[in-house]
């Protein structure tokens, strides 16, 4: 609050400190010149004032207040506070008169009148200036909000790509000016193509600044990484570090071979997506930890072939969640049995916003981002049969830092994503000493036990084998180096045992291959779904 000087001031909200209160005879003239003083709201003369909204005496008050010394100094005598609403917004405050006589009875009375008066009218002044600054701070948000839409849609692919055979279909509809859903198209250099589905929690623009930095990490990680998994925990570990508190985003990676119709799916906490097949639903239940929560996540994924009239969906929850006047909520079983008996794939999202105004009624507050992402497979010859051996199916990318001990980890992670194979149970302790000790030397003699260089492990299956890709840094040819183990010749200290790491991998694989290019060493291990050699010894 300012000490306001005179009565045209506190109207017109001048910053003139020339105070000044003439009487009609002319005679009572007072004049003082001082910077606004500011009370605030703690200091004793606020409650002081309330309790006693008069005229008071500034040299006669006792009271340890910051205020009433700053109006001292300045030679305010009398004062009379300004009350609204039970709160004061205000002073009128006079300095001694010219001719030294005391303020009569009459100074007195006119100046109740003027604060009488004055309060109820400062208050309006207050109140249209509050307005026209919220009309003000109003119209400059909607603008900022106008550019961050612009600015938010141009980073959302301009135009949905086109396939042959196939139908690609997108919807989105953020809840307010700008959203956190999002979903991108990345044409590969392999001709795959890489979709995402993606919601960002929270909403406005704080989801959308957080919906960019994701957008341009996840392209940057699809540059140099072959799986979904892979492309999900490098996302995932660079947002980890930044992004804000409570935030993270719920995301589907999938990549699209349309020659084949094999996808690779892997899901980072994101509604499980829909695929539509012959009437029927299937969920494709690929899950992981959303991005930004903890750093080190896996995300092992699903690999699926969309056949031809498949539909897939993608979908955020702003449609599950949409609640109608009654409070109930659309809910994923309405969603599914609309998804099951439209047999027309590329109308389907067309139908679910029918479905979904219909539902809600015609004065549905939006509550959160509605996104779609349909695929539609309509390919007039049949699809490449996968179970074709020279038909390779990527089941993820691992990546293990260069650290001891980490070949255990690498070993059991190789094991949980074939899981689901039939991968006889005799083999798996062949298959893990294997990848145990091919990972332990590509950690140890390829990459230097440099934690910085991880060493990267794809794994492949195909209708009659099983193949795992270890690769490291290494420029050094063990291969072709290496002796043929002679344990009377280590004895006798005439032979080392460097190589006799792979003869044991040999031992246990139906077949080894190595490579060796620019960028490293990598060693192929194959084991055959028929049976091989079951581990040569």
């Amino acid at each position: 609050m300012s000490v306001f000087g005179t009565v045209r001031r506190l109207l017109s909200g001048t910053t003139t400190n020339n105070t000044s209160i003439k009487r009609a005879d002319d005679t009572a003239a007072s004049t003082i010149v001082h910077e606004p003083v500011r009370i605030s709201a703690d200091d004793p003369l606020v409650g002081y004032l309330l309790d006693n909204p008069n005229i008071f005496d500034v040299d006669a008050l006792d009271l340890e207040s910051p205020a009433l010394r700053e109006m001292r100094e300045a030679g305010v005598q009398m004062a009379v506070p300004l009350v609204s609403q039970s709160e004061v917004i205000g002073l009128i405050s006079l300095g001694k008169r010219l001719s030294d006589q005391a303020y009569s009875i009459d100074d007195k009375q006119l100046l109740r009148s003027l604060a009488a008066q004055t309060a109820p009218a400062l208050r309006s002044a207050q109140l249209i200036q509050q307005q026209k600054a919220e009309a003000a701070e109003r119209e400059r948000m909607e603008q900022q909000l106008k550019v961050a839409r612009v600015i938010q849609q141009t980073l959302l692919p301009s135009k949905v790509p086109k396939l042959d055979g196939w139908k690609m279909d997108v919807y989105w509809q953020p809840a307010y000016e700008v959203g956190g859903d999002f979903y991108d198209f990345i044409q590969l250099e392999d001709g795959r193509m890489c979709i995402i589905a993606a919601d960002v929690t929270d909403k406005g623009i704080p989801a959308a600044l957080v919906m960019a930095s994701a957008r341009s990490i996840l392209r940057a990680a699809t540059e140099h990484l072959k799986s979904p998994g892979a492309i999900l925990n490098r996302v995932n570990n660079t947002l980890c570090p930044d992004i804000p508190d409570k935030m993270f985003i719920t995301c589907l990676c999938a990549i699209l071979d349309p020659k084949t119709g094999v996808m690779h799916l892997a899901n980072a906490g994101h509604n499980l997506p829909y695929l539509q097949r012959n009437g029927e639903v299937i969920e494709l239940k690929a899950t992981g930890m959303p991005l930004g929560l903890l750093p080190n996540m896996p995300y092992d994924g699903v690999d699926f072939q969309i056949l031809p009239g498949d539909t897939l969906l993608m979908f955020s929850d702003g449609i599950d969640e949409a609640h109608n006047p009654q409070r109930e909520m659309f809910g994923f079983e309405r969603l599914r049995a609309i998804v099951r008996e439209h047999k027309d794939g590329s109308t389907l999202i067309q139908r679910l916003l029918e479905e979904l105004r219909a539902f809600t009624g015609p004065n549905w507050e939006q509550e959160d981002d509605v996104t779609f992402v349909l695929i539609n497979c309509n390919v007039d010859k049949p699809m490449p049969n996968p179970n074709d051996d020279s038909h390779e199916i990527l089941l993820g990318e691992i990546q293990i830092p260069s650290q001891e001990g980490n070949e255990i980890l690498a070993m059991n992670r190789v094991v949980d994503l074939i899981k689901n194979l039939p991968f006889p149970e005799e083999r798996v302790q062949q298959l893990q000493t294997a990848v145990a000790e091919a990972t332990m030397n590509a950690m140890e003699h390829g990459n230097q036990y440099d934690a910085e260089s991880p060493v990267i492990i794809q794994v492949y299956h195909t209708a009659a084998s099983l193949t795992i890709r270890i690769l490291d840094k290494s420029q050094e040819n063990v291969m072709d180096e290496r002796e043929s183990p002679d344990i009377e010749a280590k004895l006798a200290g005439l032979q080392t045992p460097r190589g006799w790491g792979l003869f044991l991998i040999e031992s246990m694989v139906d077949r080894m291959n190595s490579t060796y290019t620019d960028e490293g060493h990598q060693l192929e291990l194959i084991f055959d779904w028929g049976g091989g050699n079951h581990g040569k010894t």
